[in-house]
């Protein structure tokens, strides 16, 4: 089935040819408007009534709004002005308001004879402009607008008063009635859209045709409407992602990968002898299903999530393992320095003698584990990459260094990425794109995922949740320090974390990450 069916020829039309050239050059530049179709998929972001005033209140500043209300009342001062015949200028002063409220409107010069005949007391009309201040009160300086009237003769007024109005997004070029009043012109094409839902898929689920949608979310009747045509238009949305990354799965389960199988007495094998504790079931569930994937002849595609404390770095240690027992090598991407060189030193000390591969000590089934950071100095950098073309590094732990050009594996069989969403697609694929085939990718996450960004973000994976701690393990408890009393939060912030120290725990503070100065050493510096 098409994802996106060939729209027939009327939603195809150019809307130069529909609403003008200078209106679609606008549409086109301003709002990446093209043709009938993409401005019927230009859906209005929310609708005013118009016996119901709008929240003048909640304006933000230098911003372009568009608002409904009524002129409360209007004013005409003349002033001295050298530029105005006569030495006198004239300033229109317009009071609006939503019952709680209130705007001002202000128009200079030739600009004011229209809207002083127009914007009369009890007035409802639509106002678009730019909100700015003047004398510590908002403002609209020379706004655009249109008058609500009903200009239907078998329209009743409570018919009107109670109608729906859909507020576009819109640019200070192209105010939202005038987007409005050119969907009414293309609305009919509607009908012509052609539904990419099979009947018996709609009908299970309640769903509009398409044409029906179209027609409601643009011109509804009620509110109903409008509830009815966004579960369709979303629905249709997620739909279309899914099938999409359906696709992308599909895709790249085609694609050949060396099947990795770890040896019966290899480094895997080595490494769970030496543990002090035992795995707990989620760990060995977990584990059981990335080996499987791992045996395979076509590349994994897994996001392994938990939260804090669970074992995930554990399970992905035992998967590297696994592949470096089949001859390959194990890449684990962290998004920072710091982030990276901790996995290192975990990883090291999990593992023992069993990490110093090549080295006086090291047990019989060792392997090396490198760390590589933009920070490291040229000549640790150029043993690292050394260690793993020749594939003396079974397992490399790094930053975005690992993704450049210059850095060659002797046969990367395993990519570890730790926290995904802090990296694009592109570098996630850069980095497997260094395998002779595609290799095995593992995506590790503690951020609880919800339903869009997992859809969009990691909707090609596979999932596997550790969803128990290991015994002994304290749980992890949040606190979030409310900034009200801004002076004194960070204080309290801190005491926060002594108490727990104090009681033997330990404590983590959450704060965001501003730039790349952690893996520029240059911006470190500075």
């Amino acid at each position: 089935m098409d994802l996106v069916p060939a729209l027939e020829e009327p939603l195809k039309q150019p809307l130069k040819s529909v609403l003008g050239p200078a209106t679609a050059k606008v549409m086109a530049e301003h709002l990446g408007l093209h043709t009938v179709g993409d401005l019927l998929h230009h859906y209005p972001r929310r609708y005013e009534e118009r016996g119901q005033l709008t929240h003048l209140a909640d304006l933000p500043m230098d911003e372009h709004v568009t608002v409904v209300a009524m002129v409360a009342d209007a004013r005409l001062h003349s002033f001295a002005s050298a530029k105005a015949p006569r030495g006198k200028g004239q300033r229109l002063e317009v009071t609006i308001t939503d019952g709680s409220g209130r705007l001002q409107l202000v128009f200079f010069g030739n600009g004011v004879h229209k809207p002083h005949k127009e914007l009369l007391p009890g007035t409802r009309a639509m106002f678009a402009g730019k909100v700015s201040v003047f004398n510590r009160r908002l403002q609209l300086a020379h706004p655009a607008y249109e008058l609500l009237r009903g200009d239907d003769p078998d329209e009743s007024v409570e018919t009107w008063a109670g109608a729906l109005i859909p507020l576009y997004p819109a640019t200070a070029k192209l105010e939202s009635w005038k987007i409005g009043k050119a969907v009414q012109t293309v609305l009919p094409s509607a009908r012509e859209a052609l539904d990419p839902l099979p009947p018996s898929l709609r009908e299970g689920r309640g769903l509009l045709p398409l044409p029906e949608a179209l027609l409601k979310i643009h011109r509804p009747g009620t509110k109903a409407d409008v509830a009815q045509a966004r579960d369709r238009l979303k629905w249709d949305e997620a739909f279309v992602l899914q099938v999409a990354l359906a696709r992308r799965r599909h895709t790249d389960a085609q694609l050949p990968a060396v099947a990795r199988r770890p040896s019966p007495d290899g480094l895997l094998t080595a490494f769970d002898d030496r543990l002090p504790f035992t795995l707990t079931d989620g760990q060995r569930k977990v584990s059981r299903e990335i080996f499987d994937d791992l045996a395979t002849e076509h590349p994994m595609h897994r996001l392994l999530q938990g939260e804090v404390g669970s074992g995930k770095t554990l399970v992905a240690l035992r998967a590297m393992l696994a592949v470096v027992d089949a001859g390959g090598q194990a890449a684990m991407l962290a998004p920072t320095e710091v982030l990276a060189q901790q996995h290192h030193r975990s990883v090291t000390e999990m593992m023992g003698e069993l990490a110093e591969g090549g080295m006086l000590g090291g047990a019989d089934h060792a392997t090396k584990v490198v760390l590589l950071t933009g920070s490291m100095g040229t000549a640790a950098r150029r043993q690292a990459m050394l260690d793993l073309v020749t594939g003396e590094a079974g397992i490399v732990i790094g930053t975005h260094a690992l993704i450049e050009d210059k850095v060659q594996f002797h046969d990367l069989g395993l990519v570890v990425v730790d926290e995904q969403h802090r990296f694009g697609v592109e570098q996630r694929d850069a980095l497997r794109g260094k395998g002779k085939q595609p290799p095995h990718l593992l995506v590790m996450t503690a951020t609880p995922i919800p339903r869009t960004v997992a859809m969009t973000v990691f909707g090609d994976l596979e999932t596997s949740v550790l969803d128990q701690l290991p015994a002994g393990r304290s749980p992890i408890s949040t606190h979030v320090v409310p900034a009200a009393d801004k002076p004194h939060f960070l204080a309290r912030a801190w005491e926060r974390v002594r108490e727990e120290v104090g009681n033997g725990h330990q404590a983590y503070v959450v704060c965001p990450r501003i730039g790349d100065e952690e893996d520029d050493p240059k911006k470190a510096k500075k």
